[in-house]
C-alpha cells in the first residue's frame, strides 16, 4: 500500500482532517514528497513522524536539491543528525514532519503523553534497521497508538525481516489485515503503558484546551507572533491584545539581535533544548522569507571568544566539553577567527555556521502578518489588560474598565508585563533592562562579516548601522536612556578585542540606542504551558508537607493549574532560538496534539518547575521563591 492510500483509507475511516502517522526508517525521497502531494490534495492536516537512526542520510536527504525544490524548502534549512525531534513545516502548516533521530525505543519513550491525538497508523519502511528492532520497542510504538491502529510493513524487507515485523506486530495488538481481529489483552496492556506514564508525568501535565472556541492572546512582541502563527497554521480563531500603539514595541522591536544556541559543557537538557529550537527557528525565519515577508536577516554565523582568562576558560569548556556536531558549532582558533570575522580578532573561540542575526521588529510583524492570511485573527492595539478574571462562563479580560470575554483559552504572553496579574505575580521570572546602542558603520567596520559576542555583543551593519550591547540591570527604575550604559556597551567591545584598530571606529557620540526589558528565569528556560495555581499548590503542600509520603504524592499527583491559562514567556536574551519552539509546542498542546518536544523538555519549560523542583525532593517552599 502507498502512503497516499494509507492516508486516503484513514480520512475516509476516521472522517477526520487530522491525520497522524508515524513510520520507522527514513523513506526515500519520493516517499516523503509524496506525502506533500497527498496533503495539498486531501486539504488535511497531516503530522509524519519519521523515526530514524543518525546517520548521513539524513543530511543527504535535505541537500537533495529534488527535495529542497519539490517540497519548497528553502536552501538554509538544515536537517542536522543530532539526538532528539526537529520540526519542519511545510504548506503553510498543513504538512509536519517530525525527525525524531536516534534509538527508535529511546526516542518513543520521550514523547510525552496526554489529551492528545495518537498516531493512526505505523509503516515500516524499506530503510528500518533490523538491529534496533525488539519487542519493547513494538510496546512504545503501541502505546503511542490508537486502539484501531496497524502497521503496514514494507514489502522491500527481507522475508525473515517482514516475518519479524508481523509477529510482533501482533503481539502488541496491531490489526495486521483487514481480517485481523484486534485481541483484548495488548489493548489493555497498552492502555497500562499509557496510564503509567501519565502517573510520571503527573507533576507536569499536559493540558489541551476544552472547546477552545476563539484564544485571547495577550501581548505583541515575538512570543504572541510566534504562537499566534502557529495557532492560525491550525485554523484557530485568534484575539490578540497589545498595550501598546504597534506591534513589537517592546524588547522584539530592537533593529538586530543574534540568532545561535546556548550551549553547556555537559550538554544538559537546557542545551539539548536550545539546539533543538535553535533550528525550528530558523526554519521558522526562513520560511516566512520564502513567502516574500520582509525581514532583514543575515545568516553570517555567530563567533562567540572570551575576553579574559576566566571567560577564555569557560569558552574551551563548552567546545571540548561535548562532541558536537560541526553544523551546531565548531572550534575556532585565533587565525581562523580574523578570517571569519574579516577584521582583526585574535582570538580562539566558538563559531555557530548556521546562526547570524535578524531584525525581531520584522519576524514579529511578519509572523502577524502570516498569521493573518491564515486564519481569523484580529489584534487589538492600544488595550491594555489589567486583570484576568474566571467564571464559569470561562475567562475575562479587563481593560480600562470593561471585561472583554468571555474566551474559553487565554495565553499570557505580554513579556515584560508577564507577572502583572493576580493569576501570575508569582511566576519565578524577573525583568532586566537592557540598553542597546546604535553606531554607523565606518571603513573598518563595515567589514565585519560575522556576529561578534564576547564581553559585549556586535553586529555586522545593517541600515548602515551597527548593534551593540547589551547592558543588563536588574528590576531597573526606569527605561529612560542611560548615557553611561551608552559608554559601557562600548567599552565591552573594546576591551574584548584590546589593541584592534577597528574598534576605534565605534561611534557612539550621537546618543543612539534602544531600551527594552527581557524576562529572565534563574535556569534560561523559557516558561510554556499551563499557568500554576499556587494557592492551590500551596493548600496541598500544607496538607502534606510533614507527611513521609509527601514526595510520592507530589511525584503522582498533577500539579494544580488554572483550566484555559496558559503562560509563554520568559525568554530571556535568546527568544529569537528559544521562543518560536516553545509557542509551536504551546499551540500544539492547546490544541491536543502529539507536541515536538521530549518529556524532558516539558519539565524544563513548565512554569511550575521552581516549585516542584522542591517539592519532588521533600523541601520547603514559599510563595514567590525558588
Amino acid at each position: 500500500m502507498t502512503v497516499s492510500k494509507i492516508i486516503q483509507s484513514n480520512v475516509t475511516a476516521k472522517n477526520t482532517h487530522d491525520i497522524t502517522i508515524a513510520m520507522l526508517g527514513l523513506d526515500a525521497v519520493n516517499g516523503i514528497i509524496e506525502l506533500v502531494e497527498q496533503q495539498s490534495a486531501s486539504n488535511s492536516q497531516l503530522t509524519v513522524k519519521i523515526f530514524s537512526m543518525i546517520d548521513e542520510r539524513i543530511e543527504q536527504l535535505f541537500a537533495s536539491q529534488l527535495f529542497k525544490d519539490v517540497l519548497q524548502i528553502p536552501p538554509e534549512t538544515h536537517l542536522v543528525a543530532i539526538e532528539g525531534c526537529q520540526r519542519v513545516k511545510l504548506n503553510q502548516g498543513g504538512l509536519i514532519i517530525d525527525f525524531h533521530l536516534g534509538d527508535y525505543e529511546q526516542q518513543l519513550r520521550q514523547i510525552p503523553l496526554g489529551n492528545t491525538n495518537l498516531i493512526m497508523q505505523w509503516i515500516c519502511t524499506a530503510e528500518v534497521d533490523p538491529r534496533y528492532i525488539s519487542q519493547a520497542l513494538f510496546w512504545q510504538m503501541a502505546k503511542h497508538s490508537e486502539d484501531s491502529c496497524d502497521c503496514v510493513i514494507s514489502a522491500k524487507l527481507t522475508a525473515d525481516v517482514q516475518q519479524q515485523l508481523l509477529q510482533l506486530s501482533q503481539s502488541v495488538g496491531f490489526a495486521q489485515l483487514a481480517s485481523a481481529i484486534a485481541d483484548a489483552v495488548p489493548l489493555m496492556e497498552r492502555h497500562a503503558l499509557r496510564a503509567q506514564q501519565l502517573t510520571q508525568q503527573a507533576p507536569y501535565p499536559i493540558h489541551a484546551a476544552v472547546n477552545s472556541g476563539e484564544i485571547a492572546v495577550i501581548g505583541g512582541g515575538i512570543a504572541s507572533a510566534s504562537l499566534v502563527l502557529s495557532l492560525a497554521e491550525r485554523k484557530q480563531k485568534v484575539t490578540v491584545f497589545c498595550e501598546d500603539g504597534d506591534l513589537a514595541q517592546a524588547a522584539s522591536g530592537n533593529r538586530q539581535g543574534a540568532i545561535y544556541p546556548l550551549l553547556t559543557p555537559d550538554n544538559n537538557t537546557l542545551s539539548q533544548y536550545f539546539q533543538q529550537a535553535y533550528l525550528f527557528s530558523l526554519h521558522r525565519l526562513t520560511s516566512l522569507a520564502s513567502q516574500k515577508h520582509v525581514i532583514d536577516f543575515d545568516l553570517c554565523g555567530v563567533l562567540h571568544t572570551g575576553h579574559d582568562e576566566r571567560s577564555r576558560k569557560r569558552v574551551q569548556k563548552i567546545i571540548n566539553g561535548h562532541h558536537w556536531h560541526a553544523d551546531i558549532a565548531h572550534a575556532v582558533t585565533a587565525k581562523q577567527s580574523s578570517q571569519l570575522a574579516s577584521i582583526e580578532i585574535d582570538e580562539a573561540g566558538i563559531f555557530y555556521p548556521l546562526g547570524g542575526w535578524l531584525a525581531p521588529q520584522d519576524l514579529t510583524k511578519a509572523s502577524f502578518e502570516q498569521a493573518r492570511q491564515l486564519s481569523d485573527v484580529m489584534i487589538q492595539l492600544n488595550t491594555q489588560i489589567t486583570a484576568l478574571e474566571n467564571s464559569q462562563e470561562g475567562w475575562f479580560l479587563v481593560s480600562n474598565g470593561q471585561r472583554l470575554g468571555p474566551y474559553k483559552t487565554v495565553v499570557v504572553a505580554n513579556g515584560k508585563s508577564l507577572t502583572r496579574f493576580e493569576q501570575t505575580k508569582h511566576l519565578q521570572v524577573t525583568g532586566f533592562r537592557g540598553q542597546v546602542s546604535h553606531a554607523p558603520t565606518r571603513a573598518k567596520l563595515s567589514k565585519l562579516s560575522t556576529v561578534l559576542c564576547a564581553h559585549g555583543y556586535m553586529t555586522p551593519m545593517n541600515n548602515a548601522l551597527h548593534c551593540l550591547g547589551a547592558s543588563y540591570v536588574k528590576d531597573a527604575a526606569n527605561l529612560d536612556y542611560s548615557p553611561q550604559e551608552q559608554l559601557d556597551n562600548l567599552h565591552k567591545i573594546q576591551d574584548s578585542y584590546l589593541n584592534k584598530d577597528w574598534n576605534h571606529d565605534i561611534d557612539i557620540s550621537k546618543h543612539s540606542a534602544r531600551v527594552g526589558v527581557r524576562m529572565v528565569t534563574r535556569d534560561h528556560a523559557p516558561m510554556m504551558g499551563p499557568a500554576p495555581d499556587l494557592e492551590a499548590m500551596l493548600s496541598r503542600y500544607e496538607a502534606h508537607q510533614l507527611t513521609p509520603a509527601s514526595r510520592k504524592y507530589w511525584q503522582n499527583t498533577p500539579a494544580p493549574v488554572h483550566k484555559g491559562l496558559y503562560i509563554l514567556g520568559g525568554l530571556g536574551s535568546r527568544g529569537l532560538s528559544s521562543g518560536p519552539l516553545a509557542a509551536e509546542a504551546l499551540a500544539a498542546q492547546i490544541c491536543g496534539e502529539i507536541m515536538p518536544l521530549s518529556t524532558d523538555f516539558i519539565a524544563l519549560l513548565n512554569p511550575n518547575r521552581m516549585w516542584l523542583r522542591k517539592l519532588l525532593k521533600g523541601k520547603a517552599i514559599e510563595s514567590g521563591s525558588e
